[in-house]
């Protein structure tokens, strides 16, 4: 969680006692625990046991999924032929890691295969004509996607005329009308009975490819040794709730990525400088942090054929390589975002932008594959829903990704001006493209339909606090049981606290004035450790002995081998 600014306000939520104190006499669980998991609805005893313990065993049949007999027959049917299958993923992290699980299981069982995915400005997003192209020619008879193909009518009609078989696997959403495939495998289906909608694009193929190892009597242990890297990847660097299946895949997925065999695993692991602890897993935050943002880079500004090599490479010399090269486009990467940030942020200062509803920006030369970044950066700064545009005057338009804030929905708003935009995506996230000449019009329009959706209210930072606690109940015991809670991620953060009266009772610098150590003390004597990142020159200007509320997360210190206490302070508010 970042620091939370100054004037943010806190939305905490209640605590049911009646729920904690069952769950603490049945589960012998600190308080802390018992108060997380009945907020987040897990106030049954039995349902908070299955949470707290994952278990692959809970995985659900894959034979649920939709389709799933039709794409079965047409991938064994194609491996018992012979005949090549084409597999077209996608430029993100979600689709490299789908592509890289589908070719590296369908090899291991015997198919021919050849794997593709979309360069992000030769092909743009989805299955570009020229993919199918590129099958036909390679003389495939199954196209199989990836985390795509949901919404590419005109292409799966393409492929079918060129006599190929067309199976798709996804997990965005479904439109009225599906694609014209012989299987459709995604659990967004209306006529879906599986009981988990929320895979990855990697954790559908993660499922079907389950299904498939059954279906050929091999053992699913070893299956789940060799694939729970690669899925786990996906879910987690996709954003996806870590809960249900997918809480299932992020935990033993976590363990497999720290002791994966996979040479490009290993390389980009080493690259990003993560530290892997023998017997320990990786921690989500490694994969949405370090490991996804340079899969990522690879899609964004060059080539993401690059980082699916990485992922099928098994000679450890050639993958550190592409890993290298990978961190260089990663650092092209963060050197080309700050500096479309930073234009981004003076345009929007200099025009006054951040006093209207919905803030604009578009300049000629931003890179499109890290405007979207840079949206979510404006709308951190600004909080306000945020576009972000490069000019492309070849084709006369404004093309870029929009992220917002709660309350807004992009994909509606962009639905509702059809013309003066097209585009589309998801509530928090989408991408439009607007004529040149009506990007003023366009810009107004955008301002007005918020302006009548939002309450200056909305346009206040918030954050979400988990409860309120008591000092006395911030235990060594209780911050070492919180981690069974993890991994912590989408739909399942890390937990987030308010203590009331707390007094700084010592304020330490560091070498870093934002940065400051703490002793803290409650108002029933209790002392403790404390650390606060980014707010530590508002702290000292407060001065040792200040008064407030504290806003922390509750965490264990290791050194040595020794375990105490910390808490990390977030933000203060002095009584």
């Amino acid at each position: 969680m970042d620091s939370a600014a100054p004037h943010a306000r806190w939305l905490i939520s209640a605590r049911n006692k009646k729920a904690e104190l069952r769950l603490q006499q049945e589960l012998g669980v600190p308080s802390l625990v018992a108060a997380i998991l009945a907020q987040r609805g897990y106030d049954d005893p039995a349902k908070a046991e299955e949470f707290l313990n994952p278990s692959l065993d809970r995985l659900h049949d894959p034979a649920l999924l939709p389709d799933y007999m039709k794409a079965r027959d047409a991938i064994l049917g194609a491996k018992e032929r012979g005949e090549l299958i084409f597999v077209h993923g996608d430029y993100d992290v979600d689709g490299i890691t789908s592509a890289a699980l589908l070719n590296r299981f369908l090899l291991a069982i015997g198919c021919k295969v050849h794997t593709h995915v979309p360069h992000r400005m030769k092909e743009g997003y989805g299955i570009h004509k020229s993919a199918v192209a590129a099958a036909q020619a390679a003389g495939a008879k199954l196209f199989l996607t990836c985390d795509c193909g949901i919404s590419a009518h005109e292409q799966v009609e393409l492929a079918r005329e060129a006599g190929m078989t067309v199976v798709v696997t996804d997990h965005h959403t479904v439109t009225d009308e599906l694609p014209n495939a012989e299987a459709v495998v995604n659990p967004h289906r209306r006529d879906s009975i599986y009981p988990f909608t929320e895979l990855s694009g990697a954790g559908v193929v993660f499922k079907l490819c389950e299904g498939l190892t059954r279906e050929l009597g091999h053992e699913p242990q070893n299956y789940y040794r060799g694939f729970l890297d690669l899925a786990a990847l996906g879910t987690i660097a996709d954003v996806m709730p870590l809960i249900g299946e997918n809480r299932i895949i992020a935990k033993f997925g976590l363990m497999r990525l720290a002791d994966s065999k996979k040479a490009g695993i290993k390389a980009l692991i080493q690259a990003s400088k993560i530290s892997v602890e023998v017997g320990k897993p990786l921690r989500a935050s490694q994969v949405g942090f370090q490991l996804g943002p340079r899969l990522n880079a690879a899609g964004r500004i060059s080539d993401a054929a690059m980082a699916l090599r990485l992922l099928l490479e098994n000679d450890m010399v050639v993958a550190e390589g592409l890993a290298r090269q990978i961190e260089a486009v990663n650092t092209e990467r963060k050197a080309e975002q700050q500096r479309v940030s930073d234009e981004a942020v003076d345009m929007v200062l200099s025009s006054g932008s951040q006093n209207r509803n919905v803030i604009v920006v578009a300049k000629e030369g931003w890179h499109s594959g890290i405007i979207g970044i840079v949206a979510g950066r404006l709308v951190e700064q600004f909080f306000r829903p945020t576009f972000v545009l490069t000019i492309d005057r070849a084709s006369g338009l404004c093309k870029g990704s929009a992220r917002t804030i709660p309350n807004f929905h992009l994909a509606d708003a962009i639905r509702a001006h059809p013309d003066l935009m097209t585009g589309g995506g998801h509530a928090m996230a989408a991408g439009c493209s607007i004529k040149i000449e009506d990007l003023v019009r366009a810009t107004d329009a955008l301002d007005t339909y918020a302006g009548e959706r939002l309450t200056p209210e909305d346009f206040m930072p918030s954050v979400r606090v988990d409860m309120e606690v008591e000092s006395r109940e911030v235990t060594l015991e209780a911050a070492e049981s919180l981690t069974r809670l993890e991994p912590f991620g989408f739909a399942n953060p890390e937990p987030v606290f308010v203590a009331r009266q707390m007094a700084l009772a010592q304020i330490q610098p560091t070498k870093n004035p934002a940065h400051v150590r703490l002793m803290l003390r409650s108002p029933h004597g209790v002392s403790a450790v404390g650390i606060a990142f980014g707010i530590g020159e508002r702290l000292t200007q407060m001065g040792s002995g200040a008064v407030g509320d504290m806003l922390f997360q509750a965490s264990v210190n290791e050194w040595k081998g020794a375990r105490s206490l910390n808490w990390q302070v977030k933000d203060f508010q002095s009584s």
